[in-house]
């Protein structure tokens, strides 16, 4: 019975009716703020995840994970490319050609990132192809001067698929007319959508019409590649660029992109600490309620004491109130939190649909939905912090408990 005291005292104080309500008033509230701290928690964390899975799957199916590109005009691109290959991390490798250009329209003018790149090979390293809003990617063949634009650059620019452009690159040409830019008029013959910045920034030619409007015939600039796992990019990219015969540079998509996801992650992280403020503000009313528990149960305690129970006895009692206020606020938390991380779009959905807004609109985000990837270590992550939280909510009122001296708690009663 003794080696059981605290558990059985603890559960009968738990259950047992108080002369003071506004002690079961501040625990009821303490349990409902550990569960809608932890339950908030879980579905933004959850919603984090899901725009850097977007995030991640859009922009970067769209840029090249790794880029290796000749001091001179490259000519044996085929052999790179199939030393390329031969890496175990590397997944796919494509010949390009790109630069910043101007692009002209009837209407307006706007600088793009063009790049000439082979249909054969683009589905090796970019998702383009499953983006495409109008037009078909395979008709960028040479010598048809075609280009295929971002939905936002065709907007600025004032045209749609059929429509003609200028396209100048950022060289000379030098004729008896004097130095001239160079240009070529283009016919627009696809639009694609990623919804990302990449729409209002970025056109697609074949490379051998860059090549020709660059005065480089039967050369490119280098390769694209993609990998298994696109953190390994940097590593495998410096690796080939040095590996290769010849002197080539290099990059990768965490000198282009890697800025975004950082934000992202420092968001995760902020966004996580200042939720996690509910789960501190709950614990604090799980100290403050056990506080006046003890006061209210002075004299049970000097009883207690005066039957033989020892100071650890007594601070095991209170712990275990406290104990299951944080271990049942937490479980029911992560019970909802689970089922609120698996169903926010279908329930983001009804509510616009019952309201008659929209939370994400699609012609200003990238998405238009909220998506959602829940993880097991954010969850256990979440669930070990708010548990340590409660329990360390429940030392001092219970040590306060344990220092209780039966002469003095019992000389009024």
């Amino acid at each position: 019975m003794l080696q059981n005291l605290s558990v059985f005292i603890g559960r009968r104080y738990i259950g047992a009716k108080r002369r003071n309500h506004f002690i079961s008033f501040i625990s009821t509230v303490s349990m409902i703020g550990l569960t809608l701290g932890v339950m908030v928690l879980i579905i933004v964390l959850s919603v984090m995840n899901g725009f850097e899975r977007e995030l991640r799957e859009r922009i970067l199916g769209m840029v090249p994970h790794g880029t290796i590109s000749g001091v001179e005009p490259v000519e044996n691109w085929e052999a790179l490319r199939e030393q390329a290959l031969e890496h175990p991390e590397v997944r796919g490798a494509a010949p390009y050609i790109s630069d910043t250009s101007m692009l002209i329209s009837p209407r307006q003018s706007r600088g793009a990132l063009v790049t000439g790149t082979d249909p054969a090979y683009i589905d090796e390293v970019s998702i383009l192809r499953n983006h495409m809003v109008s037009g078909n990617l395979d008709d960028l063949t040479p010598g048809n001067w075609n280009i295929v634009l971002g939905q936002s650059l065709a907007r600025q620019l004032g045209v749609q698929a059929g429509d003609r452009i200028n396209v100048m690159v950022p060289e000379v040409s030098v004729n008896i007319m004097g130095v001239q830019p160079r240009f070529k008029r283009f016919t627009v013959s696809g639009i694609f959508q990623v919804g990302a910045q990449l729409d209002a920034d970025t056109a697609f030619v074949h490379m051998e019409d860059m090549a020709t409007l660059k005065r480089m015939p039967g050369a490119v600039q280098g390769i694209q590649l993609s990998m298994n796992d696109l953190f390994q990019a940097p590593r495998v990219t410096r690796q080939l660029a040095i590996d290769m015969p010849g002197q080539y540079q290099f990059s990768d998509w965490t000198r282009t992109q890697g800025n975004l996801f950082q934000a992202i992650q420092l968001e995760k992280r902020m966004v996580g600490l200042l939720l996690f403020m509910i789960v501190a503000v709950a614990a604090f009313n799980i100290v403050s309620s056990l506080i006046m528990l003890v006061t209210e149960k002075q004299s049970d305690i000097a009883i207690l004491r005066t039957m033989g129970a020892r100071p650890s006895q007594i601070m095991g009692i209170f712990m275990v109130q406290g104990g299951v206020v944080g271990v049942v606020g937490v479980s029911i938390g992560i019970i909802l939190g689970i089922l609120g991380a698996l169903t926010i779009d279908r329930i983001v959905a009804f509510v616009e649909n019952l309201f008659g807004f929209q939370v994400l609109d699609g012609s200003v985000y990238f998405i238009s939905y909220l998506p959602s990837e829940l993880r097991l270590d954010d969850v256990i992550l979440v669930a070990c912090v708010s548990l340590v939280a409660s329990f360390l909510s429940t030392l001092y009122p219970a040590w306060r408990a344990s220092r209780t001296l039966p002469a003095e708690a019992l000389r009024y009663e």
